[in-house]
């Protein structure tokens, strides 16, 4: 089974320095699947549920101090800054990899070390990717099997190439003052340690299939993108499928499993994929995009049958919890589940908590890890070695009374505009300070592998290769009324907004050309049903309209993070001239 010679030696390296009790190779069958998770319940590094009515499902907690991504000990590690950028923390390889090796010296003495080969994309497809992840972790393991395609698969996949990513990963003490996650672009390398949370040491999620593959999609010729993937299906039976970005707090899960209204009868929506896209020019001139993973890593609070019917479906069964509530009958809870709370329960940090607590039960950033499979929604594609051909990129944002509820862009480089300005506005939950402007450019901020400024450039330059590039939109669905409520009803309803998307890329309705993009004629916005949410015809204008002087400030904001680059391309600059022009700032 083992005989690529690459992954051997590399083993056997990390092995003389990390000093192991024991190697285990993980092949990905059920057998091993049951052991290591009885295992797993030896240890209590797992918990088991309630199997009546959670078959299947698992519970892990992790340190106090573990609960999240971790920006700030996070780094791109290039030979030098420039090529990192300045939205990057950056580190000089050599220098890593020195502070690196002395933390990883002995870290797995006592423990077990695994090595995980896995597949990003379907075996045979030209999106797939091999990548090997060693860690002492078995909760690593397991969700790994969830997310990932791993075991014998993936090592056919590689035969004997040298071409998979390396990801290395150790819990060490779990302290923060030795946790970093090193990314080396340049050596198809991942390093992690100090964290047992999801997000640092999953190393094929952000890590490989955003970082390390944005610079490798830079490279050869292709994107690697923080987006859903979903399709629309009319009455008909056509589907048309479109790739949508929002930074966190935006609804991208929701909308990535969306369940129409009634009054949307004969329209479905069917999830590909719900947070990355790696996309492709296909040979007929169209992008393709392909949803490398194979299960969901998502928010608990606030996942709710009425937010996420088809996601509160998905983790009834082969799931993994993280962080939220236990009941005393062994079931999760967590905030914003849109059930009642339990009298008492045991909270993420394992102590009794009722009713009265003043803390939360989960964890804000609580999480489920279930296999995509089970989505009652699953596109029939969504495993296509292929793809599924893109009609629109949709980037959103969180914006109270900025952005009008949907436009287009004039153009692909007006598009790479829209979303490389992109923003959101805090909410007082999230910061304590209403309306902070953050950018995130097409919600890459973070996950960027490289230079910034060379992502657009490399965004635009892929524009003029594609003989029917997707057309652009903007969406936000949070616009608010003087109260502070919001005037757009969102959830399914937003199935009008992507309807009228897709009008427009096949060219059926026409459109108001603005200062900022083409609005939709507020009578080609579908109203059916939506009397009774209060939305009339009057509504829909409010929600279209554009407020130069805000969007004159907007411009103020927007040069002013467009500044951080010190070679932005020109088209960028040109789109920015252009804007101020339209709004009649010059």
């Amino acid at each position: 089974m083992y005989k690529n010679s690459y992954i051997t030696n590399w083993v056997k390296d990390v092995s003389d320095l990390t000093k192991p009790d024991n190697i285990v190779w993980i092949d990905g069958s059920a057998a091993e699947k049951s052991r290591l998770t009885a295992e797993a319940l030896r240890t209590n590094e797992l918990l088991e549920l309630n199997q009546e009515k959670l078959p299947g499902c698992y519970y892990h907690r992790t340190a106090i101090n573990d609960v999240a991504r971790v920006e700030h000990l996070t780094f791109i590690c290039t030979p030098t800054k420039a090529e990192a950028g300045p939205t990057n923390n950056w580190l000089e390889p050599k220098a890593a990899y020195q502070k690196l090796t002395k933390l990883f010296a002995g870290s797995m003495r006592g423990r077990t070390m695994y090595v995980i080969p896995y597949l990003m994309c379907s075996a045979g497809s030209p999106f797939c990717k091999v990548g090997v992840e060693i860690t002492d972790s078995i909760y690593v393991v397991l969700n790994m099997r969830i997310m990932t395609r791993m075991g014998q698969v993936a090592l056919d996949q590689l035969g004997d190439s040298n071409d998979f990513v390396r990801g290395l990963h150790a819990k060490g003490d779990l302290s923060e003052e030795h946790r970093m996650i090193c990314h080396f672009p340049q050596d198809n390398a991942i390093w992690s340690i100090g964290s047992g949370y999801g997000g640092n040491v999953l190393l094929s999620k952000k890590c490989f299939a955003l970082r390390l593959a944005s610079y490798m999609a830079r490279n050869e010729g292709w994107l690697a993108e923080h987006m859903l993937i979903l399709g629309l299906e009319n009455p008909k039976g056509e589907v048309s499928y479109i790739a949508a970005a929002f930074p966190s707090a935006c609804g991208k899960t929701n909308l990535a499993m969306l369940v129409p209204p009634l009054s949307q009868a004969g329209y479905k929506v069917w999830t590909v994929g719900d947070d990355i896209a790696w996309v492709r020019i296909g040979e007929d001139g169209r992008l393709w995009a392909s949803n490398p993973e194979a299960g969901f890593f998502g928010v608990a609070p606030g996942t709710s049958m009425k937010s996420n019917l088809n996601a509160m479906l998905t983790i009834q069964k082969n799931t993994i919890f993280t962080n939220v509530a236990v009941t005393p009958e062994k079931t999760v809870w967590w905030e914003g589940m849109g059930v009642e709370p339990p009298q008492n329960c045991t909270d993420w940090r394992g102590n009794p908590w009722t009713q009265a607590s003043k803390e939360k039960a989960a964890h804000p950033n609580s999480r489920f890890t279930t296999p995509a499979s089970q989505c009652p929604v699953i596109s029939k594609e969504w495993e296509s070695p292929h793809g599924v051909p893109i009609s629109a990129f949709v980037f959103g944002g969180r914006r109270a009374k900025l952005a009008p509820l949907v436009y287009q862009a004039y153009s692909w480089e007006h598009g790479v505009f829209v979303g490389a300005t992109m923003a959101s506005e805090t909410t007082a939950a999230a910061s304590g300070k209403v309306g902070v402007v953050r950018r995130d450019p097409m919600a890459m901020l973070p996950f960027c592998g490289y230079n910034m400024q060379d992502y657009f450039r490399h965004w635009l330059a892929l524009g003029k290769k594609i003989k029917n590039p997707p057309k652009i939109f903007s969406v936000n669905w949070f616009r608010t009324n003087a109260e502070g409520k919001f005037i757009w009803p969102g959830y399914g309803e937003n199935i009008r907004v992507l309807k009228w998307i897709i009008a427009r890329c096949n060219n059926e309705v026409s459109a108001v050309e603005s200062a900022i993009g083409y609005l939709p004629k507020p009578e080609d916005i579908d109203l059916t049903g939506l009397a009774a949410e209060g939305v009339t015809l009057e509504t829909i204008k409010e929600l279209l309209s554009v407020d130069t002087k805000a969007w004159v400030d907007e411009i103020k904001d927007q040069n002013s993070f467009l500044q951080k680059f010190d070679n932005l391309p020109a088209e960028l600059i040109s789109e920015l001239d252009k804007l101020k022009k339209r709004l009649g700032v010059f």
